[in-house]
């Protein structure tokens, strides 16, 4: 988030990634399906598979949706900070651009929330 300071603003952050002993902030908004309502916010390993997040934390995350069982994330439509992103399975969040506070987009055409609704 941008700060507009009228002085000289002096302030270290205290959410930097030196902070997070080893750990980052990953955020993901699965869009058109405003059951969740903002984006997840997980605190995984950078060295973490995006094969092994996609198993054992964004998974199980959306386990409760009735669209969550047909999503294929490998044929999912991503963004990686509003950019166009291709995933890689078997190499790691930090090698493929997923830094501290990231934000993936996912998109799952087709699947559109409960009865199409959004939600």
């Amino acid at each position: 988030m941008s700060v507009k300071a009228i002085s000289d603003y002096i302030t270290q952050p205290k959410d930097t990634v030196a902070n997070f002993n080893g750990m980052q902030v990953v955020y993901v908004h699965w869009a058109k399906h405003l059951m969740y309502c903002s984006p997840f916010a997980f605190l995984v390993s950078p060295d973490m598979t995006l094969a092994g997040f996609f198993a054992e934390v964004l998974r199980p995350a959306i386990k409760d949706h009735p669209d969550s069982t047909r999503v294929d994330f490998m044929e999912a439509q991503w963004l990686l900070n509003g950019q166009g992103f291709s995933p890689t399975p078997e190499a790691a969040l930090l090698a493929q651009g997923i830094d501290h506070k990231s934000m993936l987009t996912l998109n799952t055409p087709g699947l559109n929330g409960i009865n199409g609704c959004a939600s």
